[in-house]
């Protein structure tokens, strides 16, 4: 259980706070040349995430050291940074072609095409270039960079995800492709924010694996929430185009198990979650709030 003095929404606020700091830092203005590519960037990193990636790093870290640790700011900018990247491409022509993102239009609309291509690129490098230079030690450091690359890639992570729903259009889903689909596509970025979050703060092995296993169901229950909202909201509760997922027929929880079965699977999984929390007491409290907001989010 979450104990009654934890404030979801003002761990959020704080989270989203620091992060939107450090971003402000590290992403150049467009006062700096080539402006066009700066501003793209901009754009759609300060279109009004939630910063839930950053947040469970965060968070993750106050379970292992009882606080958030200086500097892990720069580690949560990185994470939103990839995020953006992989938004920015998502809502291109050649994948699902939308033009609203957070409320907003999104970069290629905004930009153009070739400039969205290039923003997602140069925040996917700007992002490795923070994370090289994270305030810890360099051990620490390259298993948090290896880590996020892996998450972000072709096995089992996020651009993998990407072809395998992109490829899952149109054909009848399976329980073993949905489920592949959202633990690489979505549910990868967020078990390693949750682990590099533990990492950073000196995390030990068996903490780690305990993190892991946290993320890879909150993962997966937050990616089953997405699909139920996707059918269940319209598009200004979203701030997204809201029946896409239908339209395109791509591979959802809902397709393959129904809305009443998404729902009891994505309680069940947080509740396994934090099982793994156990050990660190009231530590994971945080933790623990901010995955349920995840799984009760409207938006």
């Amino acid at each position: 259980m979450i104990g009654m003095q934890v404030d979801v929404r003002a761990i959020i606020h704080e989270g989203a706070e620091l992060t939107d700091k450090a971003l402000e830092s590290l992403i150049p203005t467009p006062a700096v040349v080539p402006a066009s590519i700066h501003g793209a960037m901009r754009h759609s990193v300060f279109a009004g995430g939630k910063r839930l990636r950053p947040v469970l790093a965060y968070q993750a870290a106050v379970a292992v050291a009882g606080s958030i640790p200086a500097g892990i700011s720069h580690l949560g900018a990185a994470l939103e940074m990839l995020h953006t990247y992989s938004l920015i491409h998502d809502d291109l022509p050649a994948l699902d072609n939308d033009d609203l993102r957070r409320g907003k239009p999104t970069c290629h609309v905004a930009f153009g095409e070739a400039i969205a291509i290039l923003a997602g690129d140069a925040l996917q490098t700007q992002a490795y270039e923070v994370l090289a230079g994270l305030a810890c030690p360099p051990a620490a450091t390259v298993e948090i960079i290896r880590l996020i690359a892996q998450a972000t890639g072709t096995v089992d992570g996020m651009i993998g995800g990407q072809v395998l729903d992109i490829e899952g259009e149109h054909q009848k889903p399976t329980p073993e492709l949905v489920q592949a689909i959202h633990r690489a596509k979505t549910g990868a970025l967020i078990r390693v924010a949750v682990v590099t979050g533990g990492i950073f703060a000196g995390a030990t092995a068996d903490q780690v694996a305990r993190l892991d296993t946290f993320g890879r169901k909150a993962g997966l229950a937050f990616q089953i929430v997405d699909d139920i909202l996707d059918i269940t909201q319209d598009s200004a509760q979203l701030g997204k185009t809201a029946g896409k997922d239908l339209t395109a027929d791509k591979a959802t929880w809902p397709a393959v198990f129904g809305l009443e079965q998404s729902i009891q699977d994505a309680a069940r999984l947080i509740e396994e979650a934090f099982a793994a929390l156990e050990p660190f007491g009231d530590k994971a409290d945080g933790l623990k709030a901010v995955a349920r907001f995840l799984v009760e989010r409207k938006n």
